[in-house]
């Protein structure tokens, strides 16, 4: 065992090929120690698109631990949130100049690749001449299988046998599964050790999670029981709430689509922090950062409200400024610093870095509202996570559950605690292949809200160690 182990990773060193060219030499704003090496650069995509990764090796064994791609959502937001604010080794300081250790980062077991996709968002970029950043889900899961391919073979070869697991939140809710799909369909011309995926607060099903949000309002307090009987009297069969009677995603009732709008005016108030319900609001004007824009948008039209109820919910709540309760300032800082630039190898021609870029976002094709064919072909093959804060209101943990229980699979662990640090970490259902759970008191972005019981889940499933 200790000779083949020795072989192993002097034929590991031998074959390294880690781009010397993309390897941070020297971080702005890092004043500790790291006992890992980290490489800044571009992966190639789809022809003329050039996507921007991060790739932080393990701290502990990157011969053996498993390599975890990383994605932010959107679409149009860029992943250097997660890997500066929420799961990186190193976490931005509110100077917007200085990092701080991140002793929760997923690097501690595994090697983070963070890919910013689609091209245009971030420090991704299209060469075409004008640039095209017009995209959907199905071409931007081929770049994001074409920037892996590139991964692989050009950049790391040496991890091309190591476990990959493809994870992300938010909007990576379609990224994720349609990226994870291509790779095992394309494993005979390129095989790629594809182990599982593992999606936060993800959108699944775009009815499921219009549908539970409402009931998610009201048994959070949100709403009155005088609008909630209305609700349930123009939007429920029979005047009986459940999720089998109440459409509220699309119904064509003039009176349920009043109420509806009254009932979202309120979750989505600016006073109201909808990613972490409980979670206080900065009131911050630093910037701007567009992602409660850009959601508040989409989710009324969803609704189908007309243009007139859409502006004014937006005049309202006064979403054209700095939205409430989220701020990416010290993000957006220190990555447009000139010398931070330089160390990652961003190019001088691209553009000025946004968390998210919001004419993408307006342009972006969304081909897909539900990502069940897409379970369902990953179910049978290997192992997933869906796992969600249970506080936050974009993406709730009620509409993930519908859309898992949906799925009708085999349940092999009925639903319990699990614990971190002795205290209750949130709850967990195991069915065959998929795992089901909640972080106790997270938002929308777990790592970030509940970082140790974070880095306690996500060890457990690469791992398969008991919750």
């Amino acid at each position: 065992m200790y000779v083949s182990a020795v072989v192993a990773v002097c034929l590991w060193v031998g074959s390294q090929a880690a781009p010397a060219l993309d390897e941070i030499t020297h971080l702005p704003g890092l004043n500790h120690d790291i006992a890992f090496k980290h490489y800044s650069g571009y992966l190639s995509g789809d022809t003329g698109k050039h996507l921007h990764y991060w790739f932080v090796e393990s701290s502990r064994d990157p011969v053996g631990d498993p390599v975890v791609l990383w994605m932010n959502g959107g679409p149009g937001c860029s992943s250097m949130e997660g890997l500066l604010a929420e799961l990186g080794p190193y976490l931005i300081n509110p100077d917007g100049k200085t990092l701080k250790k991140n002793p929760y980062a997923w690097n501690t077991m595994a090697n983070m690749l963070f890919l910013e996709a689609p091209a245009c968002v971030g420090f991704s970029y299209d060469d075409h001449v004008p640039i095209q950043c017009s995209t959907g889900d199905d071409e931007t899961s081929l770049s994001n299988y074409l920037a892996l391919q590139d991964f692989f073979t050009n950049k790391f070869p040496e991890y091309r046998n190591n476990s990959l697991f493809i994870t992300g939140e938010s909007y990576a809710g379609i990224y994720v599964p349609t990226l994870a799909v291509r790779v095992l369909k394309g494993k005979e011309k390129f095989p790629i050790n594809l182990q599982g995926y593992a999606i936060g607060n993800g959108i699944s099903s775009n009815d499921l999670n219009d549908d539970s949000r409402v009931f998610f309002a009201y048994y959070h307090g949100l709403l009155g029981d005088d609008l909630w009987d209305r609700l349930v009297d123009h939007c429920c069969t029979g005047g009986r709430a459940s999720r089998q009677t109440c459409n509220f995603h699309n119904s064509t009732s003039p009176k349920c689509v009043v109420e509806l709008f009254s009932a979202l005016t309120i979750v989505f108030s600016g006073e109201l922090n909808r990613y972490n319900m409980y979670d206080k609001c900065s009131h911050t004007t630093g910037g701007k950062f567009s992602r409660y824009q850009a959601d508040l948008s989409n989710v009324m039209r969803r609704y189908g409200f007309n243009d007139t109820m859409v502006m004014e919910a937006k005049i309202k709540y006064n979403v054209n400024s700095d939205p409430p309760c989220l701020n990416a300032t010290d993000i957006r800082t220190y990555l447009n610093t000139p010398e931070v630039r330089k160390a990652l190898h961003i190019p001088t021609q691209v553009q000025t870095f946004e968390i998210c870029n919001d004419l993408f976002h307006k342009i972006y094709e969304k081909e897909y509202t539900t990502m069940k064919p897409q379970y369902e072909y990953l179910t049978s093959r290997v192992r997933g996570l869906v796992y969600n804060g249970d506080i936050d209101m974009a993406c709730n943990f009620l509409g993930d559950q519908w859309f898992v229980e949906s799925l009708g699979l085999q349940v092999t662990e009925e639903r319990r605690m699990w614990f971190q640090g002795g205290q209750v970490g949130g709850f967990v259902k195991r069915f065959a292949s998929l795992d089901l759970l909640t972080v106790l008191g997270a938002g929308h972005m777990v790592p970030e809200d509940k970082p140790a019981p974070a880095l306690k889940m996500i060890t457990s499933f690469l791992f398969q160690k008991p919750y």
